[in-house]
């Protein structure tokens, strides 16, 4: 995908020795994505030393840019996690840059049998994260098995924890399933499927997404449905920066269409679960003020 995250080359990363591990230290893990990475924090716990590449919820995630630190904390990493189908195309180039044997890879899309060309905002659904969690714990549980009865703890501990949002997401699903929304990007698009909506203008979010310009009668069948209230919300990626996108969002506000921002990098403080329900949160204020 065009606009995804560019690939700044790292020469000293090809010569980087992985690290060994030592005995009694944490097990050294990095994801690309700081949901993934407080996912394996969740799992691994006092385990564990996480460090997450993307973490600033007000960066544009797609101008992201590898740099010397990215090379450095993926040299020693024992565990490395990131979503894969083009979303994070910088990873593959520098984990294949460094060959280190002992280090594992998880790649969400790949445990979700994802390809190239479907949605990549694979975290907003459902289904991504137990199983993303439950790859985490069997990994460490393989690198550490002195504390594999504490992975299998946390994991159970996690799935639980998910219980919660689940109910969030069939509260939801049963108060509205089958209104139209639209969003200025596929972001929130599995979560939408989830909960039964009827997603609009997929041709114009993938072209912001992709950094192309969505044709006129793109645009033209996306204002007409905010200005004559066919859609009942509009999704907005609050840190993107498209021209497009910021039109229609000022276009959704003049008429009235309640905007629900959503975001493809967690708040800083916030676990996955805590992230997920906000947004959800804020989604149900949303409808239930536009009845």
């Amino acid at each position: 995908m065009k606009r995804f995250a560019r690939f700044t080359a790292v020469a000293m990363l090809a010569a980087a020795p992985l690290l060994a591990q030592a005995a009694g230290q944490p097990i050294s893990v990095v994801a690309a994505e700081n949901f993934y990475g407080d996912v394996a924090q969740q799992i691994g716990g006092a385990h564990v030393h996480v460090t997450s590449i993307m973490s600033n919820p007000d960066q544009d995630p797609h101008l992201f840019e590898a740099s010397v630190s990215t090379a450095k904390a993926l040299s020693a990493a024992r565990l490395v996690v990131y979503n894969g189908i083009d979303y994070d195309p910088w990873m593959d180039k520098l984990l294949s840059a460094a060959k280190a044997p002992q280090r594992k890879t998880i790649v969400a899309g790949a445990l979700l049998n994802k390809k190239t060309g479907d949605n990549p905002h694979l975290w907003y659904d459902p289904a991504t994260m137990p199983v993303v969690a439950a790859a985490i714990a069997k990994e460490l549980s393989a690198a550490d098995p002195a504390n594999k009865a504490d992975y299998a703890h946390n994991l159970q501990r996690f799935r639980a924890s998910l219980l919660k949002l689940d109910k969030q997401v069939a509260a939801l699903r049963g108060r509205y399933a089958g209104i139209s929304v639209t969003a200025t990007e596929p972001v929130f698009g599995y979560m939408a499927d989830a909960l039964g909506f009827k997603m609009r203008n997929a041709h114009f979010q993938l072209a912001v997404m992709n950094d192309t310009e969505p044709s006129a009668s793109d645009v033209a069948a996306f204002e007409n449905d905010l200005k004559t209230h066919r859609v009942k919300v509009l999704f907005y990626n609050n840190q993107a920066s498209d021209q497009s996108a910021k039109h229609v969002q000022q276009i959704a506000k003049q008429a009235k269409v309640p905007v629900v921002g959503v975001s493809e990098t967690a708040p800083a403080g916030k676990h996955y679960q805590e992230w997920m329900s906000s947004q959800l949160d804020a989604l149900d204020k949303a409808l239930a003020g536009n009845k």
